[in-house]
């Protein structure tokens, strides 16, 4: 009996996309994100004793910017070798062979596989053959695993493999294949990477995505890791999922319907927040909040969207004591208020403006026929801003139109903006 690990998509020294701009945020543990989760996995493959550690691709994000990358993963590679623990690995789309320029020696534990074609390595101290091919390009669109070697009886054959699969939603189609096609090798497991959500294909054999080791985004939501695998005499396998993630990005949909004060909705906010902050199990929080429902209290939140936005993250750090970083929160409700009730302009007008308002959220050209220049605009915003307003910028269009028309709303229809 042996065990080994499976984990891909490192993609070391990646950044974490969405916190760093936030004053007070955990900034070094943020940065150093992809390093402590593959230093966690070094621990764990000692921990567990295992034989080998699988890594099926994009162990980097690309071409270093500094050697400091590849130095890290050298560092911990020579800490296996030490604990007498092989590493075989292949190169994804995001580092393969063309893509790097930079280059390290290899600790003599670790097998990398090349571009040229497919092949084989074996470790017979357990009896294991492993088949594997890296990526030559980024675009590799031919299905790789066709030209895998056949299995060798008597041992367990391990196929590693980056690849889409049949196709994954926000993955590029790189190296497709099928289960059956997989099946047809004959290997008794499928080490895949690439697509960064944790899936089982299959269970005999086994083929499997361990997702990435560390969310890089809120759309990597939810406990990031390895698969551990247990082999026993008759090639049966156990697999365990283990968590390696040093920052736990989620999003939390909080159902304002039955508020009926700012109070109460700052309230479910914080239920919301305390429940994730438990569930992160002492990880860094990285959570995106959505108020959403329809409620009388929607065009206040839009007016007063700083202040209530401002309560919330005081909320979150009290909470998390500096362990909790709202990446964004979003104000999604609608209104019970029927318009043209109690108003002071007639509800044709009333539609008039209602179509403009949203014209404009859809389309900023909308904004210049009425003599508003955002290129002008953008020159006046802090530097540290801009970034987040040009890899976002419909949402925060949005956001500043909805806030504009609530508060145009609120004084039409006679009521003072406040809390």
């Amino acid at each position: 009996m042996f065990k080994f690990i499976h984990a891909a998509d490192v993609h070391l020294d990646s950044p974490l996309r969405g916190l760093e701009r936030y004053e007070g945020a955990p900034v070094q543990k943020i940065r150093d994100a992809s390093r402590i989760a593959l230093e966690n996995l070094v621990t764990l493959a000692m921990d567990e004793k295992v034989a080998f550690v699988l890594i099926a691709g994009d162990l980097y994000d690309g071409d270093w910017r500094e050697f400091r990358t590849g130095l890290h993963f050298v560092q911990q590679a020579i800490k296996l070798r030490d604990a007498g623990i092989q590493v075989y690995m292949i190169a994804g789309n995001h580092d393969a062979a063309n893509r790097m320029t930079k280059s390290l020696t290899l600790p003599d534990n670790v097998t990398f596989f090349k571009s040229k074609a497919a092949h084989s390595v074996s470790l017979e101290s357990v009896n294991v053959a492993i088949h594997g091919q890296s990526f030559a390009t980024v675009a590799v669109t031919e299905d790789l695993s066709l030209s895998y070697p056949a299995a060798i009886p008597g041992s367990f054959n391990i196929g590693l493999l980056h690849t889409c699969g049949n196709g994954r939603e926000g993955h590029e189609r790189y190296a497709p294949c099928s289960v059956d096609g997989l099946k047809l090798k004959g290997y008794d497991y499928w080490a895949l990477g690439h697509v960064h959500t944790r899936e089982t294909l299959c269970e005999k054999p086994f083929i499997a995505f361990p997702g990435n080791i560390q969310g890089r985004h809120v759309r990597e939501t939810g406990p990031k890791g390895c698969l551990l695998v247990s082999v026993d005499e008759t090639h049966a396998c156990s697999v365990e999922f283990r968590p390696l993630d040093v920052v736990r990005w989620e999003v939390a949909i909080v159902d304002v319907s039955n508020a009926v004060s700012v109070d109460d909705i700052l309230a479910l906010c914080s239920t919301q927040i305390e429940s994730a902050h438990r569930e992160a199990d002492s990880r860094i929080l990285a959570m995106r909040l959505v108020i959403s429902g329809q409620t009388d209290l929607h065009d206040i939140l839009l007016a007063k969207r700083h202040y209530v936005t401002n309560e919330i993250r005081s909320i979150a750090t009290d909470v998390g004591a500096g362990e909790v970083w709202l990446e964004k929160i979003r104000i999604e409700t609608a209104t019970n208020l029927v318009r043209g009730v109690n108003s002071i302009v007639s509800d044709d007008a009333l539609g008039e403006i209602l179509s403009l308002f949203r014209e404009a959220g859809e389309n900023p050209t909308v904004l210049s026929s009425l003599g508003l220049d955002l290129a002008d605009a953008m020159k006046k915003i802090p530097a540290e801003l801009k970034d987040s307003i040009h890899t976002e910028q419909d949402d925060w269009l949005r956001s500043i139109v909805e806030e504009a028309q609530s508060r145009l709303l609120e004084v039409l229809h006679g009521k003072e903006v406040g809390l």
